[in-house]
């Protein structure tokens, strides 16, 4: 084999192998939007979107429409972006997956029932980690939302009371 052969050869590999690591992020990113999507975390974190009206400006940046608990008070879906004020900004992509699998936040608060947690720890963690990698792979959305308001706090925003058959 040529100089010149085996030059280009290694050349190529070298390409490819320079972008295999970027073109898995894209597949685990492209992973995490489409199980984002199936798990309708749009539905709960949009503003807009119980209104009928989803801000796909703000994608993600959290609700304004609120979930009343009896018993346990008013929660808001919280921004998902990356967003440092307001966002999960600080919150590493480990602990993304810890929160959406265990249901507990960094800070230790748990989360409210009306986030399925339970379902989300039956993902796989390359699952998991494909949806924490997008949430912090998108624009941020500074966006805070009301609350959480416990059960004798008044809730600032609109609320829909979630009511437990009898």
């Amino acid at each position: 084999m040529t100089t010149t052969k085996t030059f280009f050869i290694a050349a190529a590999l070298a390409a490819v192998s320079a972008f295999a690591p970027a073109m898995a992020d894209e597949a685990q990113l492209a992973r995490g939007k489409y199980l984002t999507g199936i798990a309708g975390c749009n539905d709960c974190h949009t503003p807009g979107y119980f209104l009928g009206k989803p801000d796909a400006s703000r994608f993600l940046g959290g609700s304004e429409v609120g979930f009343e608990i009896p018993g346990l008070g008013v929660f808001y879906g919280p921004n998902l972006t990356p967003d440092k004020e307001t966002g999960l900004g600080d919150w590493t992509v480990e602990q993304i997956v810890t929160a959406m699998t265990t249901g507990v936040r960094p800070d230790g608060r748990h989360l409210v029932p009306v986030m399925p947690w339970p379902s989300f720890a039956s993902l796989t963690p390359e699952d998991a980690q494909a949806i924490a990698a997008y949430l912090k792979s998108l624009p941020p959305v500074q966006n805070k939302v009301p609350g959480p308001f416990g059960a004798a706090e008044k809730p600032t925003g609109f609320v829909m009371k979630i009511i437990p058959p009898n």
